[in-house]
């Protein structure tokens, strides 16, 4: 299994990197003159210019007193790229209908982008009442963070089983769990991992505060599953100071999605937009208020007593990874 996963990530990493290099190719092969002492480079008569190696610079974010000597590997880089951009459009590789394709849908998204960039502006920065009043609405994310130190067996999930959740619901402990999966010759993996109410859905959290110190539960992570118990629940607040950045950015962020969201939304109500063979429209359901986090939620939590579900979508966190 590892195997195949480990094939289909180098075959979708080749097939990305096949797109790159080729609309990189139909760039340069659009834009065949350019203006005297613009040109560093030519690569088999293709142009590798003082615009493009400002770019690569610019997404780089090399500082000014970096420049110099960042420019110098990045012209080597640009011109092992057009090596690979020769080759692949001599393999006619920017012919092909997948790749024609890709190229059109990344296209879109940048022409996208670019006009939601235009109609947003520069964002607004909260000042400090905005950050101070989300710091206050939110103790559970800051003046109240739990972190949760569990220990955990991994195994496949194909791998419950009604011999196995029967020893699930009577153990007391994970020890029981693990010898009985050793007799049986389930695999499974130990690990110990914290993570802090910040961190985790607000249902989920609130919902491990509560429950019985040394009580198993089960999370399901698609493939795989997770058998915990907590070990330990330990007070780690965070003062507004330490706070204050993170919550700026997410303020910022949250500010430009809703902005986005009203732009979509003027412009899908004045739009013709016509579902065809038989489709209809999804129903309109409003989407959480999201934070940035440093896990993502669980599927699922289940144990013998009890059943929650955790929101797999990002939901509103405060500002996760403080540390």
């Amino acid at each position: 299994m590892n195997q195949i996963k480990k094939a289909n990530s180098m075959n979708r990493a080749k097939t990305l990197a096949t797109l790159l290099l080729v609309a990189a190719g139909l760039s340069a092969c659009g834009n065949k003159e350019s203006k005297p002492g613009q040109a560093l480079v030519r690569v088999n008569g293709e142009e590798i210019t003082v615009s493009q190696l400002n770019e690569e610079l610019q997404r780089a974010n090399v500082q000014a007193p970096q420049q110099e000597a960042a420019s110098k590997q990045l012209i080597e880089s640009l011109v092992d790229r057009q090596l690979l951009v020769n080759e692949a459009v001599q393999d006619k590789l920017d012919r092909d209908p997948k790749v024609v394709q890709a190229i059109e849908r990344a296209k879109a998204l940048i022409i996208a982008q670019s006009y939601l960039q235009k109609k947003l502006g520069a964002p607004t920065k909260p000042n400090a009442a905005e950050v101070e009043a989300y710091f206050n609405q939110h103790p559970e994310f800051f003046t109240n963070r739990k972190q949760f130190d569990m220990n955990e067996l991994v195994f496949a999930t194909k791998d419950m089983n009604d011999g196995l959740k029967g020893v699930i619901d009577s153990a007391k402990s994970l020890e029981e769990v693990a010898s009985w999966m050793e007799q049986h010759k389930v695999a499974f993996g130990r690990t110990q991992i914290s993570r802090t109410s910040a961190e985790l859905p607000p249902e989920l959290a609130n919902k491990l505060v509560n429950m019985p110190r040394g009580q198993l539960f089960i999370i399901k992570e698609g493939e795989r599953s997770l058998l915990v118990v907590i070990a330990e629940i330990k007070d780690v607040p965070v003062k507004l100071a330490a706070a204050a950045g993170q919550i700026e950015q997410y303020l910022v962020n949250k500010k430009n999605k809703d902005a986005a969201d009203a732009e979509l939304a003027r412009l899908r109500g004045k739009a013709k937009i016509e579902y065809l063979n038989g489709r209809q429209p999804p129903e309109k359901a409003a989407a959480p208020a999201s934070a940035p986090a440093a896990v993502e939620a669980p599927a699922a939590v289940t144990s013998d007593k009890s059943e929650a579900k955790a929101d797999d979508a990002a939901t509103a966190r405060g500002v996760a990874g403080l540390k």
